[in-house]
């Protein structure tokens, strides 16, 4: 884990209410790290258009 991550984890944390539970914080480190991963697709184009998945959507569930 770099310094850097280990900062953005801390000041979640203390942005969190006084009464935050554990369940509360590995919610919210489960949203960072998903937000972490679609922004590196998004940075190296690994993205479908709303029509695209659509079109997925489509084939597999009305078929």
């Amino acid at each position: 884990m770099t310094n850097e991550l280990k900062e953005e984890v801390i000041d979640l944390i203390k942005n969190l209410s006084d009464d935050v539970t554990l369940e509360d914080i590995q919610y919210h480190l489960f949203i960072k790290q998903k937000l972490q991963i679609s922004n590196t697709q998004i940075q190296e184009g690994k993205i479908s258009s709303h029509e695209k998945v659509m079109e997925r959507v489509k084939k597999k569930w009305f078929k």
